[in-house]
């Protein structure tokens, strides 16, 4: 169904506005579609993708098997699509969710390099007025948050960075036509997972390559392949199996997790489990054990033996030293999954920059020096310095819900939803897949359709019982805050001096509270599903 005018003023009745454009948007669109409700999907990019639009930096890839990652609504979709290799390149993955959006005509309801500037509850009509950078208003019963939990990168805080009078390129909005390094001194700000993928790609190019590194991070390698069609032919004969076994999984995805504890074990069988899931390579090394993200021993060992991997690989043993982890738990920041990352560091072009031992000064017109007196030359810089993570989106846009309240106000102590599903004084407006839910801690395709199929039942209830607004309370989402700290805290998460964007740590003046919902996909569905049952305890339906 489409979008129509109003016919008493300039805006455009819907029954939902959709905020973004990627997996969770276009699914977002399907569904309501099939549910007989009016929707439309806003989106800034060019194209459809979200985060997979916008990171399209070389290297950039998926750390979930594609064939996971990836929708479970259309079984033809499933058997139609072929996917090349075990993990999806940005590339691959911008063209499926093209593909998605074309086969399924969902276009006609998406507007594309659309900003949404406002959207502003009205009491009187019980209904949201959502505004857009090109002068469109939209009026419509639901708002739909489908906006990314990274999807806004972080204020740049490189000193003197402004005097740089080369050309800067930011991995989370990379040029479409792609850059050409060839020959080209470059300096690559940021080892997160951006910065991972992308430097070894520069390397191959660059004349010199200088990394500037703040924080050391776990990398595990992806031993990324072509897919065998041996391999592919089983996965599609028993796709509705591996679909279920994902949503009966904690991480939403097929993870081959060990239950054993690290010290159930000898020392030689731990480590050759670390070894034989070294080799493996991608996301299933942390399943090795069962408690490495609940117990510090078990973490410190595990640790240790990518350390003493790093040994192994880098030939100086300084930069080895300095692109070692310490200070936190292995995953208290989002561990990496990279290819030859720290096979790079032996290249003769590329240098590492420990700026914890040698910090830096300010970059300068034509490169930048270090507080030691070190002057360096560049012809580029590349900034992968991460995101404001969850909220980032959210504050850019001016929301406002009962009494005008803005949702900066709302959260100027932190996010506060119930089930990360909606807030306490904005009615009918469902958050996607971020903030107080399993999202960034789980397979997010799998994250994303839990919350698209809770947020359609709960319109179809409310249609089906003339219900015209649901609402969270400020108890439940109070209670919910606590519950997901609570949960981040038996774990090692929270831990370490992680400088994590899971806890807002990475930009100064956030508030510092747990965001993502530690305890799993499955115990995640089992509670909401058990909130539905009770008349969806701690929402007010009017």
């Amino acid at each position: 169904m489409t979008a129509t005018p109003n016919s008493s003023t300039s805006a455009i009745e819907v029954d939902a506005v959709v905020v973004g454009a990627g997996f969770a948007g276009l699914y977002l669109l399907w569904k309501l579609r099939r549910h007989g409700y009016t929707a439309v999907a806003l989106d800034k990019g060019e194209e459809v993708g979200g985060t997979w639009h916008w990171n399209r930096y070389p290297g950039a890839r998926c750390d979930v098997d594609s064939h996971d990652y990836s929708f479970g609504f259309d079984e033809e979709l499933e058997q139609e699509w072929e996917w090349s290799e075990r993990y999806p390149s940005q590339p691959e993955l911008q063209a499926y969710l093209s593909h998605v959006a074309d086969r399924f005509d969902l276009r006609r309801d998406i507007r594309l390099e659309t900003t949404v500037t406002e959207a502003r509850f009205d009491e009187g009509e019980q209904k949201w007025h959502v505004r857009t950078d090109k002068g469109d208003e939209y009026v419509s019963r639901f708002c739909l948050m489908a906006v990314g939990c990274l999807s806004v990168p972080k204020d740049v805080d490189v000193p003197g960075l402004d005097k740089f009078q080369g050309p800067i390129y930011r991995t989370s909005a990379w040029p479409e036509e792609g850059v050409d390094f060839t020959g080209l001194r470059v300096a690559a700000v940021g080892t997160g997972s951006s910065g991972v993928q992308a430097i070894p790609e520069i390397a191959k190019q660059a004349g010199k390559l200088t990394v500037l590194q703040r924080t050391a991070n776990f990398v595990i390698p992806a031993r990324n392949h072509k897919l065998d069609p041996e391999f592919v032919a089983n996965v599609k004969a028993n796709y509705r199996e591996r679909r279920r076994a994902c949503r009966t999984a904690a991480a939403g995805c097929i993870r081959d997790d060990n239950p054993k504890a690290a010290f159930d074990v000898s020392d030689e069988e731990r480590w050759a489990e670390y070894e034989k899931r070294w080799q493996g390579g991608g996301i299933a090394f942390l399943g090795a054990f069962a408690d490495l993200m609940v117990d510090q021993r078990a973490n410190d060992s595990v640790c240790d033996f990518i350390r003493a991997k790093i040994d192994e690989i880098v030939d100086d043993p300084d930069v080895a030293d300095s692109l070692k982890p310490f200070g936190y738990p292995m995953g208290a920041k989002r561990p990496v999954v990279g290819t030859d990352w720290y096979e790079t560091f032996n290249r003769d072009n590329v240098e590492l920059v420990d700026l914890r031992k040698k910090p830096l000064d300010s970059f300068t017109e034509h490169g930048m020096h270090l507080a030691d007196g070190t002057e360096y030359e560049f012809d580029a810089v590349v900034l992968a310095t991460g995101f404001d993570a969850f909220t980032g989106a959210f504050t850019q846009i001016d929301i406002r819900g009962r009494g005008g309240l803005p949702l900066q106000k709302a959260w100027q102590e932190g996010p506060k939803t119930h089930l990360g599903l909606g807030t306490a004084g904005f009615p009918n407006m469902f958050i996607i897949a971020n903030v107080g839910s399993p999202s960034v801690l789980s397979n997010m395709v799998t994250a994303i359709e839990q919350h698209v199929e809770w947020t359609v039942e709960t319109m179809d209830h409310m249609r089906e019982h003339g219900l015209t607004t649901i609402e969270a309370t400020e108890e439940a989402q109070n209670a919910w805050v606590e519950t997901v700290e609570e949960i981040a805290n038996m774990t090692l998460w929270p831990q370490g001096e992680s400088g994590s964007w899971y806890r807002g740590q990475n930009i100064p003046g956030k508030p510092q509270i747990f965001m993502p919902y530690a305890g799993g996909i499955v115990l995640y569905e089992q509670t909401w599903n058990e909130v539905r049952d009770a008349d969806f305890k701690g929402f007010v339906l009017a």
